[in-house]
């Protein structure tokens, strides 16, 4: 963070935020720059583009790269350095463990976390059910392969890559794909609602963990910035997403295994589904747990807790919302997963993985 003045000698604090170039990437950071900016009238706000890995190899499926970072660590690293003062995500680019000295300070209101089906101009009005034998359906998403060839035997799946705009340009231009899949979240951001076909409820296709929900990293010792970012945080949604983030955290997933989940906040219960499949969707394991929350909403009547980095629950620091409802919701999270883990997750992700990796 710096400070700029302005003609009237007046002190204006400068805060970079890092973002990834791609056109949803950049609505998603502006969505929380006018936030912000909303917020604290008197800062000025500069945005950052950067390439990541994970935008420049476009020729591999995510999940045989294997690095947890693919999205995230250019912007980290420019964090590290002290080029910018936040970074913006997709909550489901961050791994369940941040590299020490940072915290995600904020999580936003999640958009729809279900996945869409977006069809070939050709085949509109089908679904991924009435859809030919044989149809090729795009996704980089073993999550997403593994759930839909055990519902839809009768399709094909393929990998596609490339960010939004190229990966619709990729379905669009030629006949190799039927229909692919995308997350919801993103297309209605890009204000592309029109293209989705279907929604895919969570007995067709669970989500990924986070999906949904953007974050915003800081470096754990700015208290400042922290502070400030804080005020972004939506209760339900950090709720959510703690729980999901430590099922997988539990189960030792990542891009590279196909895990997927499904929760739900109401009359102070949160509910978990988490869910894990061999790669072919053939072999499966999933449960639902729930947990208690506090009755009470949280505000002035509950003590806040100081912004601390210490208090960090799966990479998140929410000081003002209830600890022990993080908690709670972190229990249920790992509490579920130990739950497959005594039934046969382990064994059934490492075959996954290795399956993967030799693909």
């Amino acid at each position: 963070m710096s400070a700029t003045e302005d003609v009237s000698g007046k002190v204006s604090r400068v805060i970079r935020i890092g973002t990834r170039k791609s056109q949803l990437a950049r609505i998603q950071t502006d969505s929380i720059a006018a936030k912000l900016k909303e917020l604290y009238p008197e800062v000025t706000l500069e945005i950052i583009g950067m390439t990541t890995t994970g935008d420049k190899i476009l020729d591999t499926a995510l999940s045989k790269i294997g690095e947890k970072s693919l999205f995230t660590k250019e912007l980290e690293t420019a964090l590290e350095k002290n080029e910018v003062d936040l970074v913006v995500h997709s909550l489901k680019d961050l791994p369940t463990t941040l590299p020490p000295g940072f915290t995600i300070g904020a999580i936003l209101k999640r958009e729809n976390p279900h996945d869409a089906v977006v069809l070939h101009p050709q085949n509109a009005g089908q679904t991924l059910a009435t859809l030919p034998q044989n149809s090729v359906i795009g996704t980089s998403s073993l999550r997403r392969a593994a759930q839909l060839k055990k519902r839809f035997p009768h399709l094909d799946f393929k990998d596609i890559r490339g960010n939004l705009n190229t990966r619709l340009k990729k379905l669009d231009d030629k006949e190799d794909y039927s229909a692919i899949i995308l997350a919801a979240a993103g297309l209605k951001r890009m204000g592309w609602d029109s293209r989705i076909s279907q929604i895919l409820e969570p007995e067709d296709c669970m989500y990924a963990v986070g999906q949904g929900a953007l974050a915003v990293e800081v470096r754990a010792r700015d208290t400042d910035i922290l502070e400030m970012v804080s005020v972004l945080h939506h209760k339900d949604t950090v709720l959510r997403c703690i729980a999901e983030r430590a099922f997988l955290r539990t189960l030792e997933g990542g891009c590279s295994v196909p895990v997927a989940v499904h929760s739900e906040l109401k009359d102070s219960q949160l509910y978990l589904t988490g869910a894990v499949f061999s790669l072919d969707g053939s072999d499966s394991l999933k449960e639902t747990m729930q947990a208690t929350l506090s009755a009470v909403n949280t505000g002035a009547e509950r003590v806040e807790e100081r912004v601390d980095e210490q208090v960090q629950r799966v990479g998140v620091t929410a000081a003002k919302i209830w600890g022990p409802d993080q908690d709670s919701a972190e229990r249920l999270g790992s509490g579920l997963a130990e739950l497959l883990i005594s039934r046969g997750a382990r064994e059934i992700l490492a075959v996954a993985r290795q399956l993967n990796d030799a693909r």
